[in-house]
């Protein structure tokens, strides 16, 4: 049986980042839109471990994957 995707809050408090609804509206608000020619883990927001997180879980096609990239999705639309 497969494991449900996790979710915008388990990612943000996974990356140590305040995980309430408005906070995570708050988030992707005040760092979009990310420019298409950064990577999202290049984004100059996040630290080294949060970098190294995003990199590996993407390059491993991980559990954290697919909400991964709905953040990213997320970042790249203007406010």
């Amino acid at each position: 049986m497969n494991k449900p995707f996790e979710s915008l809050k388990d990612l943000f408090k996974q990356l140590g980042l305040p995980n309430k609804c408005s906070e995570i509206e708050s988030f992707i608000k005040s760092h979009a839109p990310l420019d298409e020619s950064i990577l999202l883990a290049d984004a100059a927001w996040w630290s080294p471990n949060q970098k190294e997180f995003l990199r590996v879980e993407l390059l491993e096609d991980a559990d954290w994957a697919e909400v991964i990239d709905l953040l990213n999705n997320l970042l790249r639309q203007s406010s």
